[in-house]
């Protein structure tokens, strides 16, 4: 199971990357509303996704996300691997 900092974070940066806003961006546009934060301020909280759900929100109003869908993230790890099906094999025999 995926942690709850994890799929704040994920939750975050899939808005931003969206939106096509970077952290350097949001510094800029949380600075406009009085939040004063920097970008590594910003980088750390993300990083670890563990920050307040005030910050959450502002980040949210300031890069204009009014709604957000929180889905369902699988763990495990898909492997392809070859059907169970029997190949024929020729004999060139040289031929």
């Amino acid at each position: 199971m995926v942690s709850w900092n994890e799929k704040i974070k994920r939750l975050l940066k899939s808005e931003l990357v969206k939106r096509g806003v970077s952290n350097t961006d949001l510094v800029l546009l949380l600075n406009e509303i009085g939040v004063n934060e920097t970008k590594a301020s910003i980088d750390s909280k993300i990083s670890r996704g563990s920050f307040s759900a005030c910050f959450f929100i502002q980040c949210l109003s300031v890069i204009g996300c009014s709604k957000i869908e929180i889905e369902e993230y699988e763990t495990t790890i898909l492997v392809a691997a070859e059907p169970n099906v029997e190949y024929n094999k020729t004999s060139n025999n040289g031929k």
